[in-house]
């Protein structure tokens, strides 16, 4: 991941900003080789949705990277440092087009440093374009333990957003390899808790609901958030409860939110059919402004 956030492939458009320094050729080597985000995947990071010029809900994003960087004992720069980041990255990204802002923070390298801390601006590729129109096929798949142990269990890391994602990417692999889109995480008493890379929200009863970030130590979703506090605007009541499997494929349709795909319908939860109206997809998606 980090590989990809630094050096971008040839003709592809890429900002990429150091703290301290700005924007600098999307070719510049900003890691050094015993850097312990390298190394060890120690390290947090925030991504966000650029819009007209401007990152979405970057205040959120911000305070959750400062639990992210409390849950690991992490010492981040100032909060105005890393939003005047922010902003030097998203200026040199073209107004017009929408992007994908990545802010990371790594623990510095191995003998001992500062953090290290860069940015960077890249487009939504086309396969989050489609799932945004299309919708996805799901499979479930273990995390291999209980839903209530994370709380328990600071040293999980839950509820951090960590630059630990192989486990997320090889999830993701095998859904592909298996003819699926995406993968729904279950705990090993039967709940549903989140995607590798999005959080889910369904609809039943009037209720667009999430799975509880505090109970199950998931990551809590910044779009699902802001979904369910604006759900009365599409006429739903909005609150947290554990689920099943059989309950989400029962239900008036689900989803999974995230901060660049915005929200993309689950048509298929292990081969179950679903009832997830692409017209209600539709307005989730206006409501939270993102293009087709």
């Amino acid at each position: 991941m980090l590989e990809q956030t630094t050096l971008a492939p040839p003709g592809e458009l890429r900002v990429v900003a150091v703290l301290g320094t700005g924007v600098v050729a999307p070719d510049t080597p900003i890691l050094r080789a015993d850097d312990l985000g390298a190394l060890r995947g120690d390290g947090i990071f925030e991504t966000m949705h650029v819009r007209a010029g401007s990152p979405w809900l970057l205040d959120k994003h911000l305070a959750r990277m400062a639990g992210s960087a409390a849950a690991l004992q992490l010492v981040l720069p100032p909060e105005a440092d890393l939003r005047e980041l922010a902003h030097q990255a998203v200026a040199a990204w073209p107004a017009q087009l929408e992007g994908a802002l990545r802010i990371i923070c790594t623990r510095g390298a191995e003998a001992g440093s500062p953090v290290t801390v860069f940015a960077t601006v890249g487009p939504v590729g086309a396969p989050i374009r489609r799932a945004r129109r299309d919708g996805i096929a799901v499979l479930t798949a273990t995390q291999g333990f209980p839903v209530d142990l994370r709380a328990s269990a600071p040293w999980l890391l839950g509820g951090a957003k960590t630059l630990s994602y192989a486990v997320n990417m090889a999830c993701l692999r095998w859904a592909t390899a298996s003819g699926a889109d995406d993968v729904l995480w279950t705990s090993t008493d039967g709940y549903a808790l989140e995607a590798p890379t999005s959080t889910l929200v369904w609809l039943a009863g009037g209720t667009l609901w999430t799975v509880p970030a505090g109970r199950t130590g998931i990551l809590a979703g910044t779009t699902a958030r802001w979904l369910l506090d604006h759900a009365g605007e599409l006429g739903w009541g909005a609150d947290e409860r554990l689920v099943t499997p059989d309950e989400i494929v029962a239900s008036d349709g689900a989803w999974l939110t995230s901060s660049v795909r915005g929200v993309a319908g689950i048509r298929t939860l292990d081969g179950a059919a679903l009832r997830t109206s692409p017209e209600i997809t539709t307005k989730i998606r206006n409501l939270l402004g993102f293009p087709d």
